[in-house]
């Protein structure tokens, strides 16, 4: 299991042969009590049986997931769930100690010492897990205050310690966490990017379901938009009848706004450019800026699906938090030049990489040295579940791997406030610009 701020994923495999038989995911049930883990610290620490509540949420929330993962597969017997024999787990550090009952005010103030940070064998009846009532479960360890055991699963299953390449792994989720460095060094941090990037915080925003547009194209001239949903086949402009789109998952946040940015509907700065010659581009109510994606007609909540100016802002926030924790962790080890850049996460698999590239996620790399490895800590987790070498190696590099904190770093707040920009205010992307160019373009970048 991968449990995440906003979304929980369950892998059920056949231990025999490590195949993944089933998958479930569902949205995180403690997002009632805070869309982020500072949000949810601070109702443990407010309220009295705050603590108690979300664990108990949390807890009921996997059992759904072993119910479904299970039920699919075994019809008959009393408790689908009890066919489970063995279940490791990965979270960040507040989402561990709220599902282990652990006091997480501490991983809230600083020096964010955690309570616990060595692995765990706990069983599954202590918890209230619904599986095997004898059988154990395996929590990965933790690396420090805010990298946790999900990146602990990025690391084990990427094996960034045996390369010779200067790697750099984002793992993109509401708490985004990265890895830098090959079999030399390694060093770790965290960034808060906030729940953008899965689709929260955003005003047409939604999961990656059914309906949720999930690939977005702009043409740079007319400023029309071309764009697919979740359950057609095909881009909408060959379907026949209504699309029925809901909303906006993470993915396509990401391509819209880079879309929008080429098409120089945004300046680098994220502000809208009115003066265009297109109805997408308006006002709403409250005099604001904001594109039109998809007009009412074609929607199934018979409302226009926007892009508002506080979106790209969102995003905004999110990908500069990624851009300078990558900046400040390179400039500690001495880093000039990344040889490659590898994108995990929930989404990780439908993140388009030119769009990610050109709204700056990360320091300027040849596109091909762009690469997806989708859900890495689900991974790590699976590695760990079938290999019990793989937990051994995750308890030594969770000590080994150097956490560096960069929230208290003198520069952050201006290589912040640089990032902020798209792709960056003053760092320069040669690879971007070729790229661009090489499409039409009209884009400046700086190379």
């Amino acid at each position: 299991m991968d449990i995440g701020t906003t979304t929980c994923v369950g892998y059920l495999s056949d231990l025999s042969t490590g195949r993944v038989v089933n998958t479930e995911s569902m949205m995180n049930p403690q997002v009632p009590y805070g869309e982020d883990v500072m949000s949810r610290i601070t109702y443990a620490m407010s309220n009295p049986e705050g603590l108690e509540t979300m664990q108990k949420a949390i807890i009921d929330g996997l059992n759904e997931i072993i119910n479904k993962v299970v039920s699919e597969i075994i019809k008959d017997g009393p408790d689908p769930g009890f066919a489970i024999d063995d279940l490791t787990i990965v979270f960040n550090t507040a989402m561990h100690h709220i599902f282990l009952g652990l006091n997480p005010t501490y991983i809230g103030r600083s020096p964010f010492i955690p309570a616990v940070q060595r692995s765990l064998n706990i069983r599954a009846r202590d918890l209230g897990l619904r599986i095997n009532p004898s059988a154990y479960i395996h929590v990965l360890p933790i690396e420090a205050g805010f990298v946790g055991a999900d990146n602990v699963g990025v690391l084990i299953a990427q094996e960034q310690y045996f390369q010779d390449d200067m790697v750099l792994i984002i793992d993109i989720g509401t708490n985004g966490e990265l890895l830098l460095g090959n079999r030399h060094r390694v060093c770790s941090t965290s960034c808060a990017t906030g729940p953008a990037f899965e689709g929260a915080q955003i005003k047409f925003g939604m999961r990656a379901a059914p309906g949720a547009i999930e690939k977005v194209r702009i043409d740079p001239d007319t400023k029309e938009p071309l764009y697919k949903v979740i359950g057609k086949a095909d881009w909408h402009t060959h379907i026949e009848g209504k699309i029925n789109a809901k909303g906006i998952c993470g993915s396509a946040i990401i391509d819209i706004i880079a879309e929008m940015f080429k098409a120089g509907i945004i300046d680098k700065s994220g502000r809208f450019v009115t003066n265009l010659n297109t109805n997408r581009v308006r006002k709403d109510l409250d005099g604001k800026p904001e594109y039109v994606l998809a007009w009412a007609e074609e929607t199934s909540i018979n409302q226009d699906i926007t892009v508002t100016q506080g979106d790209v802002r969102a995003l905004q926030l999110a990908k500069g938090a990624l851009y300078t924790g990558a900046k400040l962790m390179m400039q500690k080890m001495g880093v000039t030049k990344l040889d490659r850049v590898e994108l995990a996460g929930a989404f990780g698999s439908h993140i388009d990489r030119e769009a990610s590239l050109t709204l700056g996620l990360f320091p300027d790399v040849p596109i091909d040295k762009v690469v997806v490895v989708g859900n890495a800590a689900g991974d790590g987790a699976r590695m760990a579940l079938l290999n019990r070498a793989k937990r051994l190696e995750a308890d030594e590099r969770a000590r080994w791997v150097e956490f560096v904190e960069i929230a208290t770093e003198p520069a952050f707040e201006k290589e912040f406030m640089q990032a902020m920009h798209i792709p960056h205010m003053k760092d320069r992307f040669p690879n971007l610009k070729a790229l661009l160019e090489g499409s039409g373009s009209k884009v400046e970048i700086k190379g």
